[in-house]
């Protein structure tokens, strides 16, 4: 019979990871006033799939908007759509004559 060693702490580090990742998917799904759905800022490095440098230099940088509660970050659902619109690029004209 096999036996297995487990790291709890590990083990429970990666349950949080991906409670967290899931939570913020079902707040990605939940449009009903995207002002009122709230990403603290763990949730949206993962979200964004960013480090927390880059996080950190973002808000330096007033690239996104937050709100700061204690110490605690928090983005709103509006503030991480805008965000992306405003850095949304369109492809170029050439695409258009190409059949992809």
């Amino acid at each position: 019979m096999k036996t297995y060693d487990f790291d709890q702490e590990q083990i429970l580090k990666r349950i949080e990871k991906q409670v967290t990742t899931i939570t913020a998917k079902l707040k990605l799904n939940n449009f009903d006033n995207p002002d009122l759905t709230f990403f603290d800022n763990s949730e949206f490095q993962r979200v964004m799939n960013i480090s927390p440098r880059l996080c950190q230099k973002w808000r330096d940088e007033n690239i996104i908007n937050y709100s700061m509660i204690g110490g605690k970050i928090y983005f709103t659902l509006t503030d991480i759509i805008d965000l992306l619109n405003k850095n949304k690029k369109n492809k170029p004209k050439y695409y258009d004559r190409i059949n992809i």
